[in-house]
């Protein structure tokens, strides 16, 4: 027996035993969209210094002054070089087009997408798939050099903009190839009043995660509701 196989194992890495992000850059795309204007919010309001990217940096400015708490506004290529973290909230209409004209921004940025493709119709929300299985792993393909992951897909932009919830009770499902990148992003949702970052697998299971948005919305509407996501037993 050598001494290799007598040492000791490690202990097994405590899944809640996550990074501090506080000091980390976050940028948001498509920040004067509902969703990303009110994740924008919710994470200057935890003290995380946010810069809103939009096609016209003028209407980005404006949605940052709106929502206060220190945030920037910039286009889309200003707020993806200043940023460390880049969540993606655009319209899925614009998804592959604006990542292809970032490419040179994001290389080596760790991109958080959380684009859901959907369709609508008289019967409602329906999934769409896109040709390389979801948004998420179509930005991984329009975006080698940069660290993509997916998470913040099931979060009601009413709840994430209203100044008078003061935490939203819901789980993140973080989906990656990295660990080290999944638990940032988990670590960013963490810093949210009632948020749990939980990782969700690899990129190639993020279109169950993408579609089921269709089903919230369904939900949302029989219900009056604002409904969200809990994982049990974690």
């Amino acid at each position: 027996m050598t001494s290799t196989d007598s040492a000791p194992k490690a202990p097994a890495k405590d899944p809640w035993d996550l990074p501090d992000v506080a000091g980390l850059v976050v940028g948001v795309l498509g920040g004067t969209g509902p969703q990303g204007k009110g994740l924008a919010y919710r994470l200057a309001r935890a003290g995380q210094k946010v810069i809103i990217g939009s096609r016209a940096a003028e209407r980005a400015q404006a949605a940052a002054e709106e929502i206060g708490h220190g945030v920037e506004g910039a286009d889309n290529a200003e707020a993806s070089r200043r940023s460390d973290i880049v969540i993606v909230a655009v319209p899925w209409e614009g998804h592959g087009k604006t990542l292809e004209t970032l490419r040179e921004e994001l290389a080596g940025k760790l991109v958080v997408d959380c684009v859901n493709p959907l369709g609508f119709d008289k019967k409602g929300a329906y999934a769409l798939k896109p040709e390389e299985g979801s948004a998420a792993e179509q930005a991984a393909a329009l975006l080698p050099d940069s660290r993509v992951t997916a998470a913040f897909h099931h979060l009601s932009a009413v709840l994430l903009q209203d100044p008078e919830v003061d935490q939203i009770d819901t789980d993140v499902m973080v989906l990656g190839e990295e660990r080290a990148d999944v638990e940032i992003v988990q670590a960013l949702a963490g810093r949210i009043p009632g948020m749990r970052g939980i990782f969700s697998g690899r990129l190639r299971n993020a279109h169950q995660v993408e579609s089921l948005v269709a089903n919230l919305i369904s939900v949302n509407r029989r219900y009056k509701a604002h409904a969200g996501l809990r994982v049990t037993d974690v």
